[in-house]
């Protein structure tokens, strides 16, 4: 049963979808997908091509957008758009610590996630291509983590795609996971640089406030303790196009005096809270290192074990001397498992996953080295999140494939310019057709 309902200037229209757990068994346990289906309203009637969006992550539900913002007002001028919440997050059978244990004890638990990787994504994308489009090929734009999946599309089933647009999401296609983060701590050390350049006043902000949680025991409204480790990865919002100024405006509200002294304040309490926790997207938090598992070794907690290579990022160090705190960047701790409570249930399920030695390959080199789909891709200049060489060295894998390198935007370029980075990227395919 699907149900259309209007917005300003779009009609909506929810689709449900019953997929195999396992592809490789579809005889077997199924689940349920959810999409949602957006047209322009003065062109609901037309037959158009279909775009299907695949949102970064992993773990994140598609946009809930109102009306027509950004790059989707866009893509509505010609396309009719499905925005999918990939398995296991938004409505498609979410995956955190209210559902699991549905599955049993953790061992049980870290096998069903083994299914939530690329390339089940990108079956599913074929399942649910073959009933909205009726086996015509369609476009993928790919965000981020959207980006590794459409690179997968391209390895696993090209003949579904039309043409591939892919936005800060070119992975390398054989890098280990400690390949991965020995290339990204030197990027955020860098924008950390550029952050207390542009706000120097936040170096003495931030040290202020890494002293008290090491002298403190700070425990959050909802339970998150709030470590000097956690106020650190804070940093992941430096990626982002406005992440400097939102990181300087959190530090200057952080003290507050009170009978007692100075204290961390209810409203920087607040907006940490909600940026820390993982209660709306567990499933990054679970499965963010096996997207870089591909062959028989672990990622064995690859971000905490390759952090102690840079010293520089010890905050009790840095306050020892006069060192600025470094912040961290986009990295799952084992740590964060024991701060957060949406994730306290899942600390063995988690280490598990980290544990194990059987993922499989998620690109095919040679077959993207022999790809027929028009492919174009926006590679954004030192880009903390998505090694910009890694990305480099991809798109010069994938035959065909036409980069837009740009120092413009940063990681989140299709949510501050959308609008110009569609445009731009969709007239490279025109020109190369």
């Amino acid at each position: 049963m699907t149900l259309s309902y209007r917005q300003p200037g779009v009609l909506l229209t929810d689709r449900r979808f019953t997929v195999p757990l396992d592809h490789d068994r579809p005889e077997g346990e199924t689940i349920e997908l959810y999409a949602r289906e957006v047209v322009a309203t003065d062109k609901a009637h037309q037959d158009l091509p279909w775009l299907l969006y695949l949102q970064g992550g992993p773990g994140f539900g598609a946009d809930r957008s109102v009306g027509r913002p950004g790059w989707l007002g866009r893509a509505l001028k010609e396309y009719r758009v499905l925005l999918l919440d990939q398995r296991g997050t938004g409505h498609s059978t979410p995956a955190g610590r209210q559902t699991l244990p549905l599955r049993g004890g953790p061992a049980e638990q870290a096998d069903y996630l083994t299914h939530f990787r690329a390339d089940s994504i990108v079956r599913d994308c074929e399942a649910v291509r073959a009933e909205v489009t009726g086996g015509a090929p369609w476009t993928v734009l790919g965000q981020s983590f959207g980006g590794f999946c459409a690179t997968s599309y391209l390895s696993l089933a090209p003949e579904g795609l039309a043409t591939a647009v892919i936005t800060g999401g070119l992975p390398s296609l054989d890098a280990h996971a400690d390949d991965v983060y020995r290339a990204a701590f030197p990027r955020v050390e860098r924008k950390v640089t550029a952050h207390y350049a542009r706000y120097p006043q936040d170096v003495e902000r931030a040290r202020r406030i890494a002293d008290h949680l090491l002298t403190h025991d700070v425990v959050l409204a909802n339970g998150y303790r709030l470590t000097v480790e956690a106020f650190q990865s804070l940093g992941i919002v430096l990626g982002t196009g406005d992440g400097t100024h939102r990181l300087h405006y959190l530090l200057e509200d952080a003290f507050v005096r009170t009978p007692q002294g100075h204290t961390l304040s209810d409203a920087f309490q607040e907006q940490v809270q909600g940026m820390l926790s993982y209660a709306r997207h567990p499933l990054y938090a679970l499965i963010h290192e096996s997207i870089y598992g591909q062959d028989t070794r672990p990622t064995a907690w690859s971000a905490e074990r390759v952090r102690a290579e840079f010293p520089r990022f010890d905050a009790a160090k840095a306050l020892a001397g006069d060192e600025p705190l470094l912040f961290t960047g986009e990295s799952i701790h084992p740590w964060m498992f024991d701060c957060d409570p949406a994730l306290r249930p899942l600390r063995e399920t988690a280490d598990l996953l980290a544990a194990r030695t059987d993922w499989t390959p998620l690109y095919d080199p040679a077959r993207l080295a022999a790809n027929e789909v028009p492919v174009v891709a926006a590679v954004y200049h030192d880009d903390m999140y998505v090694d910009t060489a890694h990305s480099l060295r991809t798109a010069r894998a994938i035959r065909g494939l036409r980069t837009w390198i740009t120092d413009e935007f940063e990681h989140d370029g299709i949510r501050t310019g959308g609008p110009r980075v569609l445009d731009r990227l969709l007239a490279l395919v025109r020109d190369e057709a």
